[in-house]
């Protein structure tokens, strides 16, 4: 999108409080650009019965502007022609990355090789094996840049393509120990953040990671992973993304592969070879091609049927009906349509309305509930 005010509204939309990736997404729709989007949240939240959301200071985006520009990094929106058409599939892309490096990997064919932090050395081996020959065929190789298995999958595509997906910011070197790799990658691959420079991650900033890495990649290679890990978490975004998930077995008697034999068992794919995956790969390529503007949501592409007008306006008793269905146990948006007898558009802004005026959170599975 380049140095546009709208990249610059984008950003601060992004940045402002109770605006997450859905919510963005809602709003560039209903609003067209996001400077109708920032004026009109005030009101939105007003109509949710709470305060209005924070936006982000001028100030803090050209902070953070500079920060990127002075990294040698570039915004990269949703809805730019370079976005990636797979990660914005998913139901919530990120409204920006920031990258450094060479962007160009985006257009590769990209497999994702995720794994335990406490890898053992024979896992780090197959992982920068595999990693080392997808990377000869031409396949960009997508990671987490965390230690284990994921450092063995850099290291071995390196030379080639790898791509790093960070949970913090572009300048904040974690684990402290991959500080070296991370500045090769920067220079002879691709990092990738969704948070702003500076930014220390958190156990929070993981999972959102996570789903980039499933969301860009056809395919999702697990090596080692106990049962409740992020990489599994990974795996199960890739599969509810529709794309393969494939899993590298190991002994019954080892913690660490109990997560990838639990995989295979439900259904992933047995690996023991780069061959094998790239047999995987070509199947997911013989799907339907996603739509070539599929990074593309530009209200004027839109079904206004879905999101209906910027400023239509509700009134309390279409409102309640929502509200009295809403509880702090999660619940399907299309539930609430069934049950409140709205259609979709009325649903939907009410939601909106909800969430800016921070009385509601969204969940996987495009699910809700009140907040606390």
């Amino acid at each position: 999108m380049g140095e546009s005010q709208e990249a610059f509204d984008r950003l601060r939309l992004i940045r402002s409080e109770n605006i997450g990736p859905v919510t963005y997404q809602q709003l560039i729709r209903r609003f067209g650009t996001a400077a109708r989007a920032l004026e009109a949240i005030p009101d939105l939240a007003a109509r949710g019965g709470g305060r209005a959301p924070r936006i982000a200071e001028v100030k803090r985006i050209e902070a953070e502007m500079q920060s990127i520009h002075q990294l040698g990094a570039e915004c990269l929106f949703l809805g730019d022609p370079a976005y990636p058409v797979l990660l914005a599939e998913l139901g919530n892309p990120p409204p920006v990355l920031i990258w450094q490096g060479h962007s160009g990997l985006l257009d590769k064919t990209v497999v994702a090789i995720v794994g335990a932090r406490n890898a053992s050395a024979a896992a780090c081996r197959i992982g920068r094996d595999l990693a080392n020959r997808l990377s000869e065929a031409g396949i960009a190789v997508v990671s987490g840049l965390a230690k284990g298995i994921d450092t063995a999958a850099h290291q071995g595509s390196l030379d080639k393509a790898t791509i790093a997906v960070i949970a913090g910011g572009l300048d904040v070197f974690y684990p402290p120990e991959n500080e070296r790799l991370q500045r090769t990658i920067a220079e002879r691959g691709l990092l990738l953040a969704e948070q702003p420079p500076g930014t220390e991650p958190r156990a929070r900033h993981f999972p959102y990671r996570n789903r980039i890495i499933a969301g860009l990649a056809r395919g999702t290679v697990v090596i080692e992973a106990a049962p409740r890990s992020g990489s599994l978490i990974t795996a199960r975004l890739a599969a509810e993304a529709g794309r393969q998930v494939m899993a590298v077995p190991g002994s019954p008697l080892d913690p660490r592969s109990r997560g990838c034999n639990m995989l295979i068992r439900e259904g992933a794919t047995l690996i023991q070879s780069a061959e094998d995956i790239l047999e995987m790969i070509r199947h997911f390529d013989d799907r339907a091609e996603p739509a070539a503007c599929g990074s593309e949501f530009r209200a004027d592409r839109e079904d206004p049927a879905l999101y209906g007008n910027g400023l239509t306006e509700m009134d309390n008793a279409e409102r309640e009906p929502v509200i009295a269905l809403l509880s702090m146990t999660p619940v399907t948006v299309d539930e609430l349509v069934r049950q409140s007898g709205l259609d979709a558009p009325a649903v939907q802004l009410a939601l909106l309305e909800l969430e800016l005026a921070g009385r509601l959170i969204r969940h996987a599975g495009a699910r809700v509930s009140l907040s606390n």
